[in-house]
Order: C-alpha cells, then structure tokens, then sequence
C-alpha cells in the first residue's frame, strides 16, 4: 500500500512537470508533446487510485480517458500540419 501511494505521488510529481512543460514549451510540438505526456499520465494515475481503493470502475475511465486523449492529440497535430502547409502555401504565391 505505501508503494502505491508513492508512485501515486511520483505520478504527480510526473504531471506537474508536464504540465510546466505545456505552459512554457518553446514551440507547438513540445507543448503538444507535453500535453499528451500529462494524459497518460492521468490515466496510470485513475488506474493506480482506482486499485488502491478496490474501485475497478475507475479503469472504464482510465480507457476512455486515454482515448479521448488518443483523439484530441490527433485532431490538434493534424490541424497544426494543415495550417502550416497553408501558411507555406501562401507564402510562395
């Protein structure tokens, strides 16, 4: 049990980094990267909870969480890489 509420705390010690890295990244990709890290991070962390208090739910939630996350990232990447490919577009007209 002790061991499960320290990786719990290294788990957010994990998150509060990636959360810094998110504000403060020095481009796009980084903070995308960052955002993505603290999602997977989220859902080890609803999975730990969810065992140290006998709470099998919480993995239902843990996989659609990653799922959403799976999506968001996707979706904000691709529209990141059509907007550059607007950006060169008119640039070179």
């Amino acid at each position: 049990m002790m061991v499960l509420t320290a990786a719990s705390i290294a788990i957010l010690v994990v998150m509060a980094m990636a959360l810094i890295r998110a504000l403060w990244g020095p481009t796009v990709y980084d903070r995308i990267l960052a955002v993505n890290v603290f999602g997977t991070k989220t859902v080890l962390l609803l999975a730990v909870i969810g065992f140290l208090y006998g709470r099998p739910e919480f993995l239902d939630i843990a996989i659609v969480y990653a799922l959403i996350n799976f999506i968001s990232v996707m979706g904000v990447l691709r529209f990141f890489h059509s907007d550059k490919k607007t950006m060169v577009k008119d640039s070179s007209e």
